[in-house]
């Protein structure tokens, strides 16, 4: 296993090193840019819209319905895709390695993103298609064959069904089962491989239900975790709420002189402070990706731009809320004051010695200020399994929509036979090798989804238009 590592681990870095560092922090950002000017900045006329539509009547129990979703069951659907470890260990890795000054550019991402992810929305609610047996069909893949009707089009819809397959099928389903097994394992010395084989059974009983199952688990699941995640960050900041004045200020100064703190020169800093930022911001919010777009075509609703509105909400709450909460925890506890990562020796001690990693860094953080390691680990791994939990069983379902477009709907059953056998192998891996292969495939499907995304923004207006508004 260790061989397996060394070998590939500098490969993988290497290639990400290329795509996050350049070629991802063009395309999401452009993207993001232009559909908020092509939608003149539809993230922040039609937010309240949005919140109303996501909490006006909002429920736990949506109901079954012969084909498809409530709007609420597919947002709730996404959401605990993109509520995942991301939030914690993801952005725990960004302020590590990019500094506090990270977040600034994951809230940029998700600002953008948030129209980025309205389009991907309508073009899936646009695009979709229902079988023979009433089934749901609907992603990028549809969208992409409407962007490019030919050859080209067959291919970048097949690539894009094989890169998330082994994204978040697979490869994510890993990260996800790994970072569960690591955090149970430091708070209840449960041995990983007795988590992840818990795990596999019970995601591979949710896994046989279909999307109707999936749904309900993740309507029931995904506002309680909010709540309590929520809730436990601001007990923690409100313990350590003289801190937080100085931990905001250096989010906002090390985003712009991150060298203050990374070291080096500021041409290597500033690259990886928004670098992390875009690679991290990418991996929570998942806008520009293509994976959300599978649950928002499922939502039965009277106009696409309404699961488009309702869409933006789950980019804010993921990064704008939960994101944010997890940084200023961790900035506050670990950065602010005399905190041991809080300069440019104590990050470089910190490197040669490995004490606080993106795994655990959260929960050193909760350690110190309730002056309980024990109780912050157990407080942590209970979170962190919530979202990875129902990230696993919502990736499952992209990917399961994308091995039908491919080999049809028989090939499923295998489909599911393997993700449950990677989320047991996550239990087993190395950290640091499974979040590279994460990340790879992550931002290797991102790239033949922006591009149906920008070949085909005019359907994205007129949904606008039809809406009622008057956006040019």
């Amino acid at each position: 296993m260790q061989q397996l590592t060394d070998f590939l681990l500098p490969i993988v870095q290497k290639i990400n090193a290329y795509l996050s560092d350049y070629i991802l922090i063009i395309l999401l950002i452009g993207t993001g840019i232009f559909y908020t000017i092509r939608t003149r900045f539809v993230q922040v006329r039609f937010f309240g819209e949005g919140m109303k539509k996501v909490f006006g009547n909002l429920s736990l129990k949506g109901g079954k319905n012969k084909s498809g979703l409530s709007s609420f069951q597919a947002l709730a659907t996404a959401i605990a895709a993109q509520v995942g470890t991301g939030n914690i260990v993801g952005a725990c890795g960004a302020i590590l390695v990019g500094g506090p000054g990270a977040i600034v550019w994951m809230w940029i991402i998700a600002f953008f993103g948030m129209a980025t992810i309205y389009a991907e929305a309508v073009l899936a609610q646009k695009t979709r298609v229902t079988a023979a047996d009433g089934t749901v069909l609907g992603g990028p893949v549809y969208y992409i064959r409407r962007a490019f009707n030919n050859k080209f089009g067959k291919f970048l819809a097949a690539f894009f069904a094989v890169a998330i397959t082994l994204a978040l099928g697979f490869m994510g389903s890993m990260v996800q089962s790994n970072s569960i097994a690591e955090a149970t394992n430091t708070a209840f010395h449960i041995p990983t491989w007795v988590v992840g084989l818990i795990l596999a059974g019970i995601c591979a009983f949710i896994f046989i239900g279909g999307i109707q199952r999936i749904a309900s688990v993740a309507e029931k699941i995904v506002p309680v975790m909010a709540v309590i995640y929520i809730l436990m960050s601001l007990v923690i900041l409100a313990i350590n709420v003289t801190k937080l004045p100085e931990a905001i200020g250096m989010i906002f100064k090390f985003a712009f002189v991150p060298q203050a703190l990374i070291g080096g020169g500021f041409g290597h800093a500033i690259k990886s402070v928004i670098s992390q930022g875009a690679k991290r911001g990418l991996f929570s919010n998942e806008a520009g990706m293509g994976s959300t777009p599978h649950a928002h075509a499922q939502a039965n609703v009277e106009k696409a731009h309404d699961q488009g509105v309702v869409a933006m909400i789950g980019v804010f709450i993921d990064t704008f809320i939960v994101l944010t909460l997890t940084a200023l925890v961790v900035i506050s506890a670990l950065y602010a004051g005399d905190g041991p990562l809080g300069t440019a020796a104590g990050l470089a001690l910190n490197q040669a010695t490995g004490v606080i990693t993106k795994a655990n860094m959260m929960q050193t953080a909760v350690g110190v200020v309730f002056g309980s390691s024990t109780v912050a680990n157990m407080l942590i791994a209970v979170c962190l399994t919530f979202f990875a939990f129902t990230t696993i069983i919502g990736w499952n379902f992209f990917g399961k929509q994308n091995v039908q477009y491919l080999f049809g709907k028989k090939a499923t059953v295998v489909y599911s036979v393997l993700a449950v056998g990677f989320i047991f192998l996550g239990s087993l891996f190395p950290n640091d090798l499974v979040w590279e292969l994460a990340d790879m495939f992550n931002n290797i499907m991102v790239i033949p989804n922006i591009i149906a995304l920008l070949a085909i923004s005019g359907i994205v207006v007129n949904a606008l238009k039809s809406a009622g508004n008057n956006t040019k």
